[in-house]
């Protein structure tokens, strides 16, 4: 085959229309060779071109749909922090699709297994049979006319979703595309998120992820993906096709028509880490290419990971090609494959430059000037597993952040443990303690009540204790929660009192989350009442415990149409979607109040009512809205009442006067089965009963002066 010197730049693989350019980084590696496989058939190149740390060469017979790897010679010396091992098929890291999957065999790791001196021997054996392979992609697709939603944070509503979990069992989706990024694209679907009311799909981790080795023989599945082999490649069996580089096609597709509608896409990325685990893991790439290059090594014993996030090593954040890698692909699925943010797991651990987290290290630095990626939506996980990992609130502009200050607090909150309304008026109001004092905004505050890790909604209200046994731990894996929701009896019944309470609590929650401040992330099968059977930690469970039940009975229809009411009603009420922080007093006019809180007996809460207070009203003005649209005119609001009672008893509350004439009308109750009570006004200073465990919302009518 004939081969030219190529360039060193861009990595990966680059078909530019006549030939492919292959480059690859590695800082220690005495030699490389490409491998091109053909069915069984494996050819190696000796790549004699090096430049800047980067082996090249520019293959001009060869096209799109070549499966390529790499076997990298070099010192395979633990202590020194080298494991290199030309017996072990490496693959890119800049691939752009992978083709197959790993059929475990003790010749993936590079040192022999059970050996007396485990990883300080070397594995000669080959792993070509055994390792997926890289595949050439031509990039072409045809976007059309398409463009970006541009949602401005302030309105986003967030849906946390599986591309498989989502779509399995989904009835509109044909049954050969569930489970895909096609299926992702179906009418149905569409319908569906559109008939919700959300504006973002938070799509869990879709780079090419392993099926770890511990999960496949114990019959069980890495089903959430938060292991990663692949920053570049969309993760080939959410595909529904059958060639190499299907899944590039079909993910843009996906995206395309999710942008048509007016949805973003928002990917949950996962770049702390890789999927090659501690030093006894498998050599499927980066340990290969380059060990002390890629991972964070302990400085006085380089055989070992430092390990931040509880997988067996950490990305070394302080390289500089480490950090080119991550940018470059961030940027990739930005500019070509078109996606609009990304949420980042773990992602204190990507500040730590040092031991401990610095929140001006360089990631934080390179994104914040890059003219891409300081465009795009940013979502921090605040925290990981290393000392003083907690980093909620400290994440610096441009971020916004997985509040779980906001989860924890409104969780207890709604249990009725005992001062918790201070707290909970923070968190409704967008968090100020946390977030305004570093100059940020309300949609800094990722609100959740629930997301993928953890209990679902259904099971946060009916279990107190985790259930896990069929992840094969001992029932020893995923958070220690203590719920005490006391909704009765733990797990299934058909008791209609506590499925009664069930159902309220789950309303409480929602409309919590749909009418605070912040952003709000809805957990995709929470609106329709999904249970896991208590299992809070189904990372491991590609079944029906993690696929949604889109069979619906009539509790979970009310829960569905509940739902999409809030979600309507945030959408309506810009009091709802402020993108500033409260004051007390409105900038246009000091005499306006922006928002007030009041005693069920019709005063404003006093300093020492906050202590105990069971309930407690939320007055937001309408003529204190400051937003203005496009043009520079000013956003007309109406003014919302909020009452929340935690109480084991009904509530008497004042309705508040206001300055003008009009009456309030009764918008949603939590009280009610179906969360709503028709044509409910009642006149200012009147008296209103709010249910045990319930809240309610208010709209302020104004009365239109009769004409003579």
């Amino acid at each position: 085959m004939k081969f030219w010197p190529g360039r060193p730049y861009p990595l990966g693989a680059t078909w530019d229309g006549s030939g492919v350019n292959f480059a690859l980084f590695s800082e220690s590696a005495t030699s490389v060779e490409l491998c091109l496989f053909e069915r069984e058939k494996e050819t190696r190149i000796p790549i004699t071109e090096h430049t800047d740390q980067v082996w090249h060469i520019y293959l001009p017979e060869a096209r799109p749909g070549q499966m390529y790897g790499y076997r990298v010679h070099g010192p395979y010396a633990p202590e020194q922090g080298h494991r290199f091992n030309p017996s072990k098929l490496l693959r890119d890291p800049y691939a752009k699709a992978i083709y197959g999957v790993h059929d475990w065999d003790d010749a993936l790791f590079g040192y022999t297994i059970g050996h007396p001196e485990e990883d300080l021997s070397k594995d000669e054996r080959d792993s070509a049979p055994f390792a997926p392979k890289c595949v050439v992609v031509d990039p072409a697709f045809s976007w059309g006319d398409e463009s970006r939603p541009n949602i401005p944070w302030h309105k986003t509503i967030i849906y946390e979703t599986h591309v498989k979990g989502f779509t399995k069992l989904h009835p509109g989706v044909p049954e050969k595309l569930r489970g895909t990024y096609a299926g992702m694209s179906c009418p149905a679907i569409i319908e569906y998120l559109l008939s919700l009311g959300v504006t973002a799909v938070e799509l869990m981790p879709v780079h090419q992820f392993l099926q770890d080795r511990h999960l496949v023989e114990r019959g069980l599945a890495n089903f959430w993906g938060y292991n990663t082999v692949g920053f570049f490649a969309p993760h080939a069996q959410y595909s529904s096709g059958a060639n190499c580089g299907d899944e590039l096609r079909e993910f843009k597709t996906m995206v395309k028509t999710l942008h048509r509608e007016g949805i973003e896409v928002i990917l949950d990325v996962v770049y702390n880490h890789t999927g090659e685990g501690s030093h006894l893991g498998p050599t499927l790439s980066f340990r290969g290419i380059d060990n002390a290059a890629y991972y964070r090594l302990v400085p006085d014993n380089r055989r070992y990971y430092f390990d931040y996030t509880g997988t067996g090593n950490t990305l070394n954040m302080t390289h500089p090609r480490v950090l080119q890698l991550i940018m470059d692909s961030l940027r990739y699925w930005v500019q070509e494959m078109h996606v609009d943010g990304f949420r980042f797991d773990l992602a204190a651990t990507l500040a730590r430059e040092l031991h401990e987290v610095n929140k001006l290290g360089a990631f934080f630095d390179i994104i914040h000037q890059d003219p891409v990626l300081s465009q795009a939506k940013l979502i921090a996980e605040p925290w990981d597993l290393g000392e003083g990992g907690y980093q909620v609130g400290n994440f610096p502009i441009l971020w916004t952040e997985w509040n779980g200050q906001y989860r924890d607090d409104i969780r207890r909150f709604w249990k009725g443990d005992e001062g918790l309304s201070g707290s909970a008026a923070y968190r409704l109001t967008a968090s100020s303690d946390l977030y305004e004092r570093t100059g940020r905004r309300p949609y800094a505050s990722i609100n959740f009540i629930t997301a993928h890790d953890g209990f679902c909604l259904a099971d946060l209200v009916s279990y107190n204790e985790k259930h896990n046994e069929a992840n094969g731990e001992q029932n020893r894996d995923g958070a220690n929660d203590n719920n005490s929701w006391n909704c009765g009896a733990e797990g299934p019944t058909d008791d209609p009192v506590i499925l009664a309470l069930r159902a309220r609590q789950q309303r409480n929650l929602l409309a919590t989350l749909l009418f605070s401040q912040g952003v709000p992330m809805l957990l995709s099968g929470d609106e329709v009442g999904h249970s896991k059977r208590g299992n809070n930690n189904t990372y491991c469970q590609d079944n029906e415990l993690s696929w949604i039940d889109w069979n619906l009975d009539r509790r979970k229809r009310h829960l569905l149409e509940f739902t999409r009411f809030l979600i309507y009603l945030r959408r309506h009420h810009p009091v709802l979607m402020r993108s500033t922080f409260f004051r007390g007093r409105a900038m246009r006019d000091p005499n306006i109040r922006d928002v007030r809180w009041l005693r069920p007996d019709g005063p404003d809460m006093r300093e020492e009512d906050w202590n105990d207070a069971k309930s407690f009203g939320m007055l937001l003005a309408g003529d204190a809205i400051e937003e203005v649209d496009e043009r520079g005119n000013h956003i007309e609001g109406q003014t919302l009442l909020l009452w929340l009672n935690v109480h084991y008893e009904k509530i008497s509350l004042t309705i508040p006067k206001s300055g003008t004439d009009g009456e309030w009308e009764l918008l949603l109750d939590t009280g009610s089965s179906t969360g709503k009570r028709q044509n409910v006004r009642l006149q200012q200073d009147s008296r209103f009963t709010l249910e045990p465990r319930s809240m309610a919302l208010f709209r302020f009518d104004t009365l239109e002066p009769e004409l003579d």
